[in-house]
């Protein structure tokens, strides 16, 4: 039986690319949109917030102004949204791709009332562009977009199995977190997701699991067997 209803997986960028560093690994494609009908069918309700890494961050920009390589992100989020759609639609499950900044012959615009509309139909639900504002990170939107669908949980997606006190790939001996809150997350300085995300969570009483992206942990994640970190 599945401990969650209706959950916003948060998918970085980076994680579509797999060991490639750039563009799509169509294998973890496949593996990923797999999971994702199978928990579809078994009755919940998904939304997916993608990032744009595997093409763009806005850290990249150098010396471009902040606003413009912010706005590059976004739109490199709304292409991957795009791969996502095919890829599951390909499956035979509906998707509604909505974007915060506004694309017409690509997409829909975002509203509230249009993604809840969408649940009813039984659609999975991809939203790209980011809060569709510089300087918030696809974190932020992942928790903004929870809050306002009332998810019960962010699956954070990462490349570790969960949160450490350290880095592990650096330090052997870091100490991983079953659980931890949100005041304490902050406090550490903990770099797994935006602090930005972590407060407003944290204000809408929202709980987040990290843990590592590999094949079945979305499914373990959902039905409660995830041995990653819960922030609450």
């Amino acid at each position: 039986m599945n401990k969650y209803k209706r959950v916003l997986i948060k998918l970085s960028g980076e994680a579509l690319a797999g060991d490639k560093g750039y563009g799509y690994d169509y294998d973890f494609l496949n593996d990923i949109t797999n999971e994702l009908v199978t928990l579809h069918q078994s009755g919940v309700q998904i939304a997916l917030v993608v990032g744009g890494g595997n093409f763009w961050r806005g850290r990249q920009g150098g010396e471009m102004d902040r606003t413009t390589a912010d706005q590059m992100g976004m739109l490199a989020t709304v292409i991957n949204g795009l791969a996502l759609q095919d890829a599951i639609e390909q499956k035979g499950v509906k998707t509604s791709l909505q974007s915060s900044i506004a694309i017409e012959k690509v997409c829909e615009t975002f509203t509230r009332r249009k993604a809840i509309e969408h649940f009813e139909k039984g659609e999975i639900l991809i939203f790209a562009g980011g809060t569709g504002s510089p300087y918030f990170s696809t974190d932020t939107a992942a928790a903004l977009r929870a809050a306002e669908i009332g998810a019960d949980v962010i699956l954070l997606a990462k490349n570790v199995d969960g949160i450490y006190d350290s880095d592990p790939k650096i330090n052997k001996n870091a100490k991983k977190y079953d659980k931890i809150s949100y005041i304490d997350f902050i406090k550490n300085g903990l770099k797994a997701m935006d602090v930005t995300a972590v407060t407003m969570c944290m204000e809408n009483n929202m709980p987040i699991l990290c843990f590592g992206l590999e094949k079945g942990a979305l499914l373990n994640a959902v039905n409660g067997k995830s041995t990653g970190t819960l922030i609450k």
